[in-house]
């Protein structure tokens, strides 16, 4: 099995890309996550949508809008609110994890490898074959 993120942007524009992959996978959608972090001493979190494993070639993709939409203290953004509803919209829930910044690691496939770890000891995206 591979599992890949994919990162569309850091969710400005792309969010809304992200949202209607969402929308029109809303059948192959398992989770829809939250990743919040501090990235230059500023809270920031990263959007995921996760699809069900393709059938042929055992491949599975993991949409990410990487830490650019901004966590704030008294209320939520609107992009995240955008997120939240279309979570609802498709019967699913945000999961919110609280990662380490990409920064921490010298590569983003680093980074990225750190998370499936992460995802994978949660059950969240099934273990290599």
């Amino acid at each position: 099995m591979i599992q890949r993120f994919i990162e569309l942007g850091e969710g400005y524009s792309d969010l809304y890309e992200l949202l209607e992959i969402a929308k029109t996978n809303q059948e192959r959608v398992t989770h829809m996550l939250q990743f919040e972090t501090v990235k230059n001493e500023k809270k920031v979190c990263s959007l995921v949508v996760i699809l069900k494993p393709t059938t042929t070639g055992e491949f599975q993709p993991l949409y990410i809008c990487r830490e650019g939409i901004p966590v704030l203290e008294n209320k939520k953004s609107k992009r995240v609110v955008l997120f939240e509803e279309m979570a609802e919209q498709i019967g699913k829930k945000v999961t919110p994890f609280t990662v380490k910044p990409s920064t921490t690691f010298p590569e983003k496939e680093l980074f990225f490898n750190h998370l499936i770890g992460i995802l994978r000891m949660n059950n969240f995206i099934p273990p290599m074959k």
